[in-house]
């Protein structure tokens, strides 16, 4: 794995307006940049990243089987209580799931460290199918990357089938803010999905769902929602009035209400208590926990419920590195030993691998100033070196 620098294409800003990529800067900073890629041979890609990918998402399925069936779990994860049987019934009838994304430390050398998991509304998703392939194409067509480069990217094809294989015939009501640029973005290119697999796929503001007297989740116009994909959290649902509904409504769901099990920081205590010494783990306690005297005086605490690097404090050797503040934290923290980031002359990238359905599907990187991903992180693309 290197950096590699790389001037940008000047008419680069014209080829995403082409291709729909409205949100490639944010208050005037790039986030999409390729004045640079990430570079790895395909051992990397295969041995480091995607079998690790594929093996600790089974340990993922895993632990939500054992969730769903201890309540002290679920009530360690601070799940309100009234969710509980929605999240049973969904695993129990293994409603299926779409996407996700584990987010690792990796430089090339050692194992990938998990550092979380994206189980449920991960963003990221349109340049890392897309628009980073246009990117290689246009690239390889020009001369400007080595020939017979590749990329790990089977994203959109996979997405396209498992839309196919999940998705009711009646088709998909996708639900957001339609004021929040990433957001309206990452929905548009997976309703695009949701069609070129066959399905209707209309698009709801989130405050034009509601409830119906009957119980069932309903649009504007009142009429029932049978599948409902939303960017909008299940610990943000589950705190809104008609989250309690969730468990009684016919409506179903992407990501499916067990999908909470796993976007939840505390999931990763339980997962290093159900296979402590894995290559891919990082020791990782609850903040209550007297066992996290284990991490010393270098260690990474964060809320159980976070988002983009939200209220992170990173402490190393016993002083602090860095934080950010945000909202976050009012359910609780876990403690998690440091893995820095791999750093490339100040620049520190998060290597994110894509799930779609049961299997590993692609890659993205993003890259930023400081120890924290922060949402002012950029995108860096990437390549498989010939």
């Amino acid at each position: 794995m290197r950096r590699v620098a790389i001037p940008e294409r000047p008419d680069w800003r014209l080829h995403a307006a082409r291709a729909g990529f409205a949100f490639h800067t944010f208050d005037g900073a790039p986030y999409w940049d390729e004045t640079a890629y990430y570079a790895f041979s395909l051992a990397e890609i295969e041995d480091a990243i995607e079998a690790p990918s594929a093996a600790l998402h089974e340990l993922c399925l895993a632990f939500v089987d054992r969730a769903v069936r201890d309540e002290a779990i679920l009530a360690a994860l601070r799940i309100p209580e009234h969710a509980w049987d929605a999240i049973r019934a969904s695993w129990e009838r293994r409603d299926p799931s779409l996407y996700g994304r584990f987010d690792f430390s990796y430089g090339g050398t050692g194992p990938a460290k998990l550092l979380e998991y994206n189980a449920d509304t991960p963003t990221a998703l349109y340049e890392s199918a897309v628009f980073q392939w246009l990117w290689l194409e246009d690239g390889l067509a020009r001369g400007r990357l080595p020939a017979g480069a590749d990329q790990f990217n089977t994203l959109h094809e996979a997405l396209v089938a498992r839309f196919a294989a999940v998705a009711p015939p009646e088709g998909v009501a996708f639900a957001g803010f339609p004021d929040a640029p990433e957001d309206r973005g990452t929905l548009a290119y997976l309703q695009d999905c949701a069609l070129q697999a066959g399905r209707a796929a209309p698009f709801l503001p989130v405050e034009a769902i509601g409830l119906a007297e009957d119980g069932r989740f309903v649009d504007a116009a009142g009429a029932p929602i049978g599948c409902l994909f939303k960017l909008y959290p299940w610990e943000w649902m589950f705190a809104d009035p008609f989250g309690r509904a969730v468990g009684t409504a016919s409506t179903r769901f992407l990501e499916p209400p067990w999908k909470a099990v796993l976007s939840n920081k505390g999931m990763l205590a339980h997962l290093w208590a159900m296979a402590p010494g894995h290559p891919n783990l990082l020791p990782t306690y609850f903040e209550e926990d007297p066992a996290k005297a284990a991490l010393g005086r270098s260690f990474v605490r964060k809320p159980l419920y976070g988002r983009e690097g939200a209220n992170v404090l990173i402490v190393r050797d016993g002083a602090v590195a860095a934080r950010d503040e945000g909202p976050y934290g009012g359910e609780g923290f876990v403690r998690q030993a440091l893995a820095a980031l791999p750093d490339f002359e100040g620049r520190r990238a998060l290597v994110g691998s894509w799930m779609v359905g049961d299997r590993p599907a692609g890659l993205c990187l993003r890259e930023s100033d400081g120890l924290i991903t922060t949402d002012r992180a950029r995108f860096v693309p990437h390549l498989i070196a010939p």
